[in-house]
């Protein structure tokens, strides 16, 4: 019986069994787009990724990503736990790994640096693979009903719910504070009618909520459903921090700046996950976009096909 090998990994956690699991398939060759599917929707995480060698061999690896329910074009979790898996790899379909790798992916070529303590590798940061794109406004009505919170929990101080990518796309609301935000519960049958009025070309619609630390704005608590694609809660959304740090930073009327952001989430599902996002401003234009977490290995095995 033909089988493939995998690894698991929990992702933006320096403790095992917290952060966000992942499922990396460090050879997928030989796989086609059926089992590839059939593989995430077994494993049921949030996405499971299928390494396969370059197409440009100056790049690291081909990288595929599935959700239970699709291929998507990008992730965050999922760039930083694959970067750890290969960089603790003698090598990669015949090449040793240095410290920073390439990705193909259908968002473009994903850029990692990894992250190491006493010689081995802890983790990475990953460069996004795409500007910031902004839209549509969405309307607050959509956001209460999707997270079950009433309308004047969602704050528009700072900006009105909108959808926001940077490689795969978010509606992101700002809730007044925690206690709004943990008493947030999915509604699938408001997720639905929300897709089928701002359903994105790439995904389905998903929602992620945030709201301010006191004391320290650039502190956040998140967390990110989309029961669309049969993820009822992420632990861990690196895409989306990523895409709603960069929108923030857009949002300041300074010209040129760098921010350090803290987002932590998962929280409220007893996996607490720490991620880290760097934005760069430059002549009132949002540059360059990284995210960093740390990584721990927790199952190695194999599936039997």
């Amino acid at each position: 019986m033909h089988s493939v090998d995998y690894v698991t990994v929990d992702v933006f956690t320096e403790d095992r069994f917290a952060g966000n699991q992942l499922a990396v398939i460090p050879d997928a060759r030989g796989l086609n787009d059926q089992q590839m599917q059939a593989i995430a929707t077994e494993f049921g995480y949030s996405e499971v990724t299928f390494v396969l060698p370059p197409e440009n061999p100056g790049n690291t690896a081909r990288v595929r990503i599935f959700t239970p329910t699709m291929e998507i074009p990008f992730a965050g979790h999922p760039n930083v736990g694959t970067a750890f898996v290969l960089g603790r790899q003698a090598e990669i379909f015949g090449r040793v790994p240095d410290n920073h790798l390439r990705f193909e992916e259908r968002a473009g070529v994903v850029e990692a640096a990894l992250s190491r303590a006493d010689g081995a590798v802890t983790g990475a940061r990953i460069v996004v693979p795409r500007p910031l794109s902004i839209g549509p406004t969405i309307d607050v009505e959509t956001i209460a009903a999707c997270a079950m919170v009433p309308s004047d929990a969602i704050d528009t101080g700072n900006h009105a719910p909108v959808r926001v990518s940077v490689g795969l796309p978010f509606a992101v609301a700002e809730l007044t504070d925690v206690a709004a935000l943990s008493a947030a519960r999915p509604n699938v049958t408001a997720f639905e009618a929300a897709n089928k009025r701002y359903k994105p070309d790439e995904d389905s619609f998903s929602l992620f909520l945030y709201a301010r630390s006191t004391g320290n704005p650039w502190r956040l608590r998140a967390r990110m459903f989309a029961p669309l694609d049969n993820v009822i809660e992420d632990p861990a959304t690196g895409s989306a921090s990523a895409a709603l740090s960069a929108y923030l930073v857009s949002l300041l009327p300074d010209d040129a700046i760098d921010v350090d952001l803290t987002i932590e989430q998962g929280v409220e599902m007893g996996r607490r996950s720490i991620i880290e996002v760097s934005v760069s401003k430059n002549g009132g234009t949002v540059g360059k976009t990284s995210i960093a977490g740390a990584c721990v290995t927790a199952m190695r095995g194999s599936i039997a096909l």
